[in-house]
C-alpha cells in the first residue's frame, strides 16, 4: 500500500510531528527521509528492504555510498542524504561520550561500539581512548581479521596509548557470528592488555564483544 492510501493518522511524517519519532518502527523512520518510492514500489517498501539488505539499522549506519547503489531506487540525492543522516548519529554518540564520563551512560557507550562493529564481516578489534575523566577521546580500530579470529599486538595498543595520552580504555571487538558470548581466547587477550597497558598507568576500565543485537561487558561479568 501507497504512503498516499494510508489515513492521514497512520501516515508516518503525520504521526512523527504528531505523536513523536519514538513512535514510529525503524522502516516507518526511513521512510520520512526517503520521501517517495518508486514506480509499483512504495517508500515503505523501499525503506523495508534498505533494512533487510544492510541487516538492520546498525549495517545502515555504515553503509558507504557505493554499498547503497545496490538498493535500485536510491539515486545520488538519496544516498548523500542516507549517508549525511548516518553520519551525524555517530557524531551525536561520540559528542555525548566525550562530554561526560563514559560509564555515566553504560548503555550508550555500548551502542557507540555496536555503531562500528556490529555490521562488520570480519572480526575487528578496536580501542575507546579516555582521558584522565574518563571521557571520550577517539575509537580507533587497530586490527582486522578474517571470520574467526584478528592477531591483536600488545605493544600497538600500549603505543597508540600514549601517543593519545590516554588515562584509560575500553576495548572492543565484535563476532561476526552474531554470538556476542566472550571466548577463552577472548579472556586470555583481556588480560595481556590489560597487564602490558598497566606498565605505562594505563587502566583497561572493560572489553565489548559486540554480536547482533547483543553487546557483553567484560566489566559487568565480573571478568576483568
Amino acid at each position: 500500500m501507497s504512503i498516499k492510501d494510508l489515513p492521514l493518522s497512520l501516515r508516518p511524517r503525520e504521526r512523527l510531528l504528531s505523536c513523536g519519532a519514538q513512535s514510529l518502527a525503524s522502516e516507518e523512520l526511513l521512510a520520512v527521509l526517503l520521501r517517495t518510492g518508486l514506480p509499483g514500489r512504495g517508500v515503505l517498501d523501499l525503506a523495508s528492504a534498505l533494512l533487510q539488505e544492510f541487516k538492520g539499522l546498525a549495517g545502515l549506519l555504515a553503509a558507504r555510498p557505493q554499498d547503497l547503489k545496490r538498493i535500485k531506487g536510491l539515486g545520488p540525492a538519496k544516498r548523500a542524504e542516507i549517508v549525511a543522516v548516518m553520519e551525524l548519529a555517530r557524531r551525536a554518540a561520540a559528542q555525548e561520550l566525550g562530554q561526560a564520563p563514559v560509564f555515566d551512560s553504560p548503555t550508550q557507550l555500548k551502542h557507540y561500539a555496536a555503531l562500528h562493529l556490529a555490521h562488520l564481516e570480519h572480526e575487528s578489534f578496536s580501542v575507546i581512548y579516555l582521558d584522565t575523566r574518563h571521557r571520550l577521546i577517539e575509537l580507533q580500530t587497530l586490527f582486522r581479521g578474517t571470520l574467526s579470529q584478528a592477531s591483536v599486538y600488545p605493544r600497538e595498543v600500549v603505543k597508540e596509548a600514549l601517543a593519545r595520552n590516554a588515562a584509560a580504555l575500553v576495548l572492543a571487538h565484535n563476532h561476526p557470528s552474531g554470538v556476542a558470548e566472550p571466548s577463552r581466547a577472548d579472556e586470555y587477550l583481556t588480560q595481556t592488555l590489560k597487564s602490558a597497558l598497566q606498565l605505562v598507568d594505563v587502566r583497561v576500565l572493560d572489553h565489548l564483544v559486540v554480536g547482533q543485537g547483543q553487546v557483553v561487558s567484560f566489566a559487568e561479568r565480573g571478568l576483568l
